[in-house]
């Protein structure tokens, strides 16, 4: 009996190696391919949200396709199934090397049709494909080792996605062209699908406990199933809420969405795997982290944005890892597995799609954010901290203590507000928090109490802030990000998230270029300068609206267009009347609105004297705008003698080894002007700012940059790769990663 035992085990011992080398190689594979294809894309879609939500909905549906399809084999035995999908891999190969097709989308192609219609033809069957994995190779285990729970292999799935989140930005992306990292796609492609038919080997020919088919436990029912979904849905949605707030509302980091998304990822590793010490602590302690940072964050304190950041961060883990521990706890039998991972991917496109697509429509603020933590602290387990608080809760009158529970939070909260007679000083918000999280800490146990005391806190640290802002109506919202307009004593601010996106004085002083802007800055010099260098007539081109500071240089007889991606942005600077650049100064420019790069693409040759690109936005630099392909789209537009200024300040990246490099690659003169405005500038609302001009002609630079000391040659990063459409990486100039550059 003890050698039918071991001969049972030998399988799974001997080679429980194959299935996890196989479903974290799949895993990795599938978390390179999105951000590769995205990058492939770029330069022909262009940078605009419906793009980019339209490639988002191809990927989640070829995700629900791929796992649709593991549960549909489990209708048939495991060595057919192992049979078919090798089979499918196979056909989905003819797709290798990956890339995009080369067909021509029409000028006015419609993004919602085509963009599926691109990807889908470009990677839909091996995306199709290798979505399948982790589900299909699971049960495969199970069967394989003779019913040995599979579950834990689902960690290796989600290590696996995140050395692929991880290893993109940081290794593949510096290291190699795009056609190096397709090619490199392409082997670990051939490899999964030789350790897949590894493991196909290792199926019985004849499943113990499938005659026909492998489903023998009762299946989940629907209450079962719609729990699955939502356990999987909030987590989701808030690891995409969490990166939208702290990138709009806490730090706009680069690469800062890598960690929410590779936290979510780690969860999972966390919580499928049994007798875990860590998942049971951070589901018992989880509503009081959630209690106690959920609300602070929302207050979205600036001078502590690290610190918030760093809040957000342990708040996600920490839900994601109770909510997936949860889904873990209520797991099917092994035989029912892939309907368990098909209700899960359901519930993480949900979160996806309203988080991603539906509440930069619904909401003129990131409200989906303290939706989601109000949803985790109801579906998160609730346990009494001390048996002494259970006692409270014992006994008759239940009701009663709920409601008195509830109005004492709606006292405190209403206190706090207030604060009549300024009772309790600048930190009455504080003091009320804390009466409200005490009530919340007495309360967790009891989950109804216990969300009253939760929706008070994040009310009062900030919730009802925003909705009083939200009501005013100065507020608005775009796939772009949240635009906040500020009006202070004589003048009015536009925030685009955490990032100051423009300013205007008030009565005389309203055509007044400020900020980056002003008259000593690069741009500045150059567009007073544009009448002696291009004439009376000059044609000159801004990308990047803003709120129409630049419009203020306008002169007449110049012709003058603007290029801005962002229709709220357009609204903003010209049709709310909001900001007046425009109506006092350039009432007759022409706004082109559309991703810049494929709008000057279809510019007439040497439109243009003059070119100002300032189009990043909250320290975010669309890489396709700084190629040296992009560069020869500029050089086109531009006329022989024509002027080029970019907008460099920043301040997480040099950018000035970018624009170097793509000036050695086009033959571009340049000049580099970093302004420092004196204190009496300061006052008013000049900005430290960083510009770089160029032109192809160098008597045209020498003209502007002559007599002026401030201007110094551009110098070029010695080793440095240029950016171009096939490599591109921010790593090599982050100031973070690259000491050298911090006072670049």
């Amino acid at each position: 009996m003890a050698d039918e035992v071991e001969q049972a085990d030998a399988p799974q011992t001997r080679f429980h190696w194959l299935f996890v080398v196989a479903i974290l190689t799949g895993s990795f594979l599938l978390f390179l391919v999105q951000p590769m294809v995205a990058r492939m894309a770029l330069p022909r879609l262009g940078g605009a949200p419906a793009v980019w939500n339209s490639a988002m909905l191809v990927y989640q549906a070829l995700l629900l396709g791929g796992y649709a399809y593991a549960h549909w084999l489990g209708r048939v035995p495991v060595r057919m199934q192992a049979g078919i999908h090798l089979a499918v891999l196979a056909v989905a190969a003819i797709w290798l090397p990956i890339g995009l097709t080369a067909m021509e989308l029409p000028a006015d192609a419609e993004p919602a049709f085509w963009v599926p219609w691109l990807f889908g033809a470009s990677i839909g069957p091996l995306f199709f494909a290798i979505s399948a994995q982790a589900p299909l190779l699971q049960r495969w285990y199970s069967v394989a080792s003779g019913g040995r729970d599979p579950y834990a292999l689902y960690a290796a799935s989600n290590i696996g996605s995140f050395g692929g989140l991880i290893a993109y930005p940081l290794i593949v992306e510096p290291s190699l062209a795009l056609k190096g990292q397709s090619w490199l796609w392409t082997i670990g492609y051939a490899l999964v699908f030789v350790l897949v038919a590894g493991c196909a080997t290792l199926l019985p020919r004849t499943a113990p406990q499938e005659p026909h088919v492998a489903h023998h436990s009762p299946p989940a029912g629907k209450l079962r199933v719609l729990h699955w979904i939502v356990l999987a849905f909030v987590p989701s949605g808030l690891m995409l809420a969490t990166t939208t707030f702290l990138t709009t509302d806490i730090v706009a980091m680069p690469m800062l969405w890598v960690l929410p998304l590779g936290l979510y990822l780690l969860s999972f590793s966390v919580a499928f795997r049994e007798g875990g010490t860590i998942p049971d602590l951070l589901a018992k302690f989880a509503p009081i982290i959630v209690l106690l940072f959920g609300a602070t964050l929302i207050a979205g304190h600036q001078q502590l944005a690290y610190l918030n950041a760093l809040i957000g961060l342990v708040l996600l883990f920490v839900v994601a890892v109770a909510l997936h521990s949860c889904m873990y706890r209520l797991r099917p039998a092994p035989d029912r597995l892939t309907g368990f991972y098909l209700a899960m991917s359901v519930g993480g496109a949900l979160g996806g799609v309203f988080s991603g697509l539906l509440a930069p429509i619904l909401f003129d603020w990131t409200y989906e954010y303290p939706l989601l933590i109000l949803a985790a602290g109801a579906l998160m387990p609730q346990t009494f901290l001390f048996s002494g608080i259970a006692r409270l809760w014992e006994g008759d009158g239940l009701p009663i203590k709920i409601l008195v529970a509830a109005l004492l939070v709606a006292f405190f909260v209403g206190f706090g507000i207030a604060n009549p007679g300024g009772i309790l000083g600048e930190m009455h918000e504080q003091f009320a928090f804390l009466a409200v999280a005490t009530v919340g800490l007495i309360a967790t146990g009891m989950r109804i109490p216990y969300l009253v005391a939760l929706a008070g806190g994040l009310f009062l640290f900030g919730g009802y802030r925003a909705i009083d802002i939200s009501l005013s109506g100065d507020r608005t919202r775009s796939y772009f990000g949240v635009y906040t307009v500020n009006d202070q004593p004589g003048e009015r601010r536009l925030a685009h998230g955490t990032t100051l996106h423009g300013i205007q004085l008030k009565g005389a002083r309203s055509r007044l270029p400020t900020t980056y802007y002003v008259a000593g800055s690069g741009v500045g010099r150059a567009m007073l300068a544009a009448p002696a260098l291009f004439g009376p007539a000059a044609r000159i081109g801004v990308v990047g609206l803003g709120t129409g500071t630049l419009a203020c240089y306008a002169q007449p007889g110049q012709q003058w267009r603007f290029y801005e991606i962002d229709p709220e942005v357009v609204d903003l600077s010209r049709d709310s009347g909001k900001f007046t650049f425009l109506r006092q100064c350039a009432p007759q420019a022409r706004i082109v609105v559309g991703d810049a790069r494929l709008r000057l693409g279809e510019a007439a040759p040497a439109s243009l004297d003059l070119l100002a690109l300032d189009a990043f936005s909250s320290d975010a630099v669309p890489m396709h705008l700084m190629t040296t392909e992009a560069f020869e789209t500029y050089g086109r537009v531009l006329a022989h003698d024509g002027l080029l200024l970019v907008h460099i300040s920043n301040r997480f990246l040099a950018l000035s080894p970018v624009v170097a490099g793509a000036a050695a690659q086009g033959d571009w003169h340049a000049a580099r002007l970093v302004y420092q405005p004196s204190a009496l500038e300061a006052r008013d609302e000049a900005s430290v700012s960083d510009w770089i001009a160029l032109s192809r002609d160098a008597d045209t630079l020498a003209r502007l940059t002559a007599n002026d000391p401030q201007w110094f040659p551009l110098a070029s990063k010695p080793g440095f790769t240029p950016w171009t459409d096939d490599y591109a990486s921010v790593v090599p100039v982050m100031r973070a990663f690259n000491p050298a550059l911090a006072d670049d």
